[in-house]
């Protein structure tokens, strides 16, 4: 069966590197909540809490905190689960496939846009060749959250998630 995502360059935003750390400890931390909670949102932001139910149709929730202590919800459902390989969730539906309401994101009125990301992994040597996509409704939201540093803020929580394995989990 072939994918029926087609990536949209006025819609979507992606990027992919290579990390010097095994795909299998990545999956780790993208798929156990106290794994993914240090590293998930750039600092000086946190992640303060996090439910996995991992399947399609499961729970996908953050609670991320600002600086000043602000929290913010974020509920999900996974699309997607291939283990070790690929994991896709959208904010657009909560769990059980149930369409939600989008909440603001990282605390600014502006993001109010619905997405479906996603994360690929695919073994680079002894490292990992890791590929976040993000896909919008439209053009206006893509550029929204180019704006808000997609790709930085990702890059930089990926950096976390690079250096908390090599710390040893």
């Amino acid at each position: 069966m072939k994918p029926t995502y087609q990536f949209n360059s006025k819609f979507d935003l992606s990027f992919t590197r290579v990390v010097d750390v095994p795909r299998a400890l990545v999956w780790r931390a993208w798929t156990e909540p106290e794994l993914l909670k240090p590293w998930f949102c750039p600092l000086p932001w946190k992640t303060i809490d996090c439910e996995i139910d991992l399947r399609p149709g499961g729970a996908f929730r953050t609670t991320m905190q600002s600086p000043e202590g602000e929290e913010f919800p974020n509920a999900g459902c996974y699309l997607e689960v291939v283990p070790n390989e690929k994991l896709v969730w959208t904010n657009a539906l909560l769990p059980g496939y149930r369409p939600g309401n989008v909440t603001a994101t990282c605390g600014s009125d502006d993001t109010h846009f619905m997405f479906t990301a996603m994360i690929e992994l695919a073994d680079d040597g002894p490292g990992t060749r890791y590929t976040a996509t993000v896909i919008h409704a439209d053009e206006a939201d893509c550029k929204t959250h180019a704006a808000m540093g997609f790709e930085g803020g990702w890059g930089s929580a990926l950096d976390q998630l690079v250096a908390m394995i090599k710390r040893g989990i």
